[in-house]
């Protein structure tokens, strides 16, 4: 399968408005055109022109005049502002280790703008214009992403090749900031007064990686029930436990929606009718779905509406407040990262739930004694193990899972000489989530795979649904049925990216329509 690009690609983006987790995701991973609008122009400019006046009227503003976090009691000149905010770049970007993905740097430099654009953070339009040459000339810079309590860190590394400094991805290829600013057409930039604080404080990292995250999980949440009713079809389970009436007691809106999916998915399966009397009841894993799914999905929803109202905020500290004549500079912290440090906690421990059951009915695929098919879904198990391995590779992964579903934001170590003496965290609450939902699409690809093969072994003239049977025509064109023990690596990989595309739902909704 070739890399697959969503039916209904967003093309450009204009900041100004609002934006939403799609038009994001289209910049950040799929390269959409950036612009700015006449109003985003209009707001950044005039809170620019406040900060300017009262730099000449010598007023004493937090990290403008003053020095930063404990430091903020020291007066800085105004012929040393610039030397300042060029300081607090050099001193924060102390982020270690590997590098942030190339998407979740786009994606940071894309809160960045949308910071600034709210029109109360007193950068340069120029500043912010050389960000968004950055995004549409692929310029990426190179931000390591160990070691940041939510802000300042990794934005700083990003903020050196504003200068001509740091490093930075061009085409594939790591340079000096230097360099790729030159082969980028880009000249760097002198940070003038507010700007070096502006670009690395705020929840603009914490917000890209989660909605980055987000984006995936809630992907792979429907994913999860397109999977686990061809499960529950393969395996004979009854479509009952489905039924309107049942999730209509219970009236939880995302639990009535999953079984509403799971109906439309098997709604014309000739398996599902021919068992739908076959068991009085289900396995949990099978006849629970709509309520652990729904549950899952409620979570991840709640956490769609946290990060689109982060994405469309001002984050920085303080903000230029310009709606009276004279204007203020009002210091408190909405660089705090506790809205999306709480929502990533909560996703992922729901990525976790839904991985959890997903392994629960790969076991029962499986495992000759639930399934009534050959152990392991193979012709002569004991010469050959089948597919027994790929379930250790999903208890493996849902053990890491369980450890990053501990909540970061519990956590506060503190920081900044006391001044910082609680700390949120949620940049590592985003940064595991980015790790959960990867290891989820493998585990519910592990799942995909035993299904696949499961259809090997199903009675003869019992068709599946025609929703189920265009995942199947899909998966085959590349996925072989397994006689005998051969190489999973790269099968387990190729559902992986089905399911990471999101070709897998386009299929489905091509068959029945929209999944809700």
């Amino acid at each position: 399968m070739t890399k697959h690009i969503p039916a209904k690609r967003i093309d450009k983006v204009i900041l100004g408005g609002r934006i939403t987790i799609e038009e994001f995701v289209a910049v950040a991973r799929y390269g959409a055109v950036v612009e700015f609008s006449d109003s985003y122009i209009e707001g950044v400019k005039k809170s620019r022109s406040l900060v300017e006046k009262w730099i000449d009227e010598g007023r004493v503003m937090y990290g403008v005049t003053t020095g930063f976090g404990a430091l903020c009691t020291q007066v800085i000149s105004k012929e040393d502002t610039a030397k300042l905010q060029r300081n607090i770049i050099l001193s924060h970007a102390t982020s270690v280790g590997e590098p942030l993905s190339i998407e979740e740097v786009r994606g940071t430099m894309l809160m960045i703008l949308q910071n600034v654009g709210q029109g109360y953070t007193g950068a340069r339009i120029e500043t912010v214009e050389l960000y968004r040459q950055f995004l549409n000339r692929g310029i990426t810079p190179f931000a390591p992403k160990e070691g940041s309590v939510g802000y300042l860190s990794p934005e700083a590394h990003m903020a050196m090749v504003l200068m001509g400094e740091g490093k930075a991805y061009l085409q594939g290829e790591l340079l000096s900031g230097e360099e790729a600013l030159k082969r980028g057409g880009v000249e760097p930039t002198v940070l003038s007064a507010k700007e070096g604080l502006t670009l690395v404080s705020g929840t603009t990292s914490v917000t890209a990686i989660g909605a980055l995250a987000l984006h995936d999980m809630l992907k792979a949440s429907k994913a999860a029930d397109i999977i686990g009713a061809m499960t529950l079809e393969v395996l004979k389970g009854t479509i009952r436990a489905f039924d309107e009436r049942l999730m209509g007691v219970r009236p939880h809106e995302d639990q009535s929606n999953t079984a509403e999916n799971v109906r439309k998915i098997l709604g014309d399966s000739k398996i599902a009718k021919h068992f739908q009397d076959y068991r009085l009841q289900d396995a949990l894993s099978l006849r629970c779905i709509p309520q652990l799914h729904g549950a899952a999905k409620k979570t991840l929803k709640d956490a769609l509406k946290t990060i689109e109202i982060e994405m469309n905020a001002c984050c920085d500290n303080p903000i230029i407040w310009h709606q009276e004549e004279d204007g203020e500079a009002i210091s408190g912290c909405n660089a705090d990262s506790s809205y999306i440090g709480i929502e990533m906690d909560s996703a992922c421990i729901a990525g976790t739930m839904i991985a959890k059951m997903s392994e629960r009915r790969n076991n029962r695929l499986v495992d000759g004694n639930y399934s009534e098919y050959p152990s392991f879904l193979v012709k002569n198990p004991g010469l050959n193990s089948g597919l027994m391995v790929p379930q250790y590779t999903q208890a493996g992964l849902i053990n890491d899972m369980k450890i990053l579903s501990h909540p970061a934001t519990v956590d506060g170590i503190p920081t900044c000489g006391n001044q910082e003496d609680y700390v949120a965290m949620g940049y590592n609450a985003s940064k595991k989530a980015r790790q959960i939902v990867e290891k989820l699409e493998y585990v519910l690809a592990i799942e995909l795979l035993s299904v696949w093969q499961a259809h090997q072994f199903m009675e003869e003239g019992l068709l599946p649904s025609s929703a189920s049977n265009a995942v199947l025509d899909e998966i085959a064109c590349t996925v072989p049925k397994m006689e005998e023990d051969h190489y999973l690596y790269p099968h387990i990989n190729t559902l992986r990216d089905l399911i990471h595309s999101g070709k897998i739902i386009e299929l489905v909704e091509e068959k029945i329509g929209k999944l809700v």
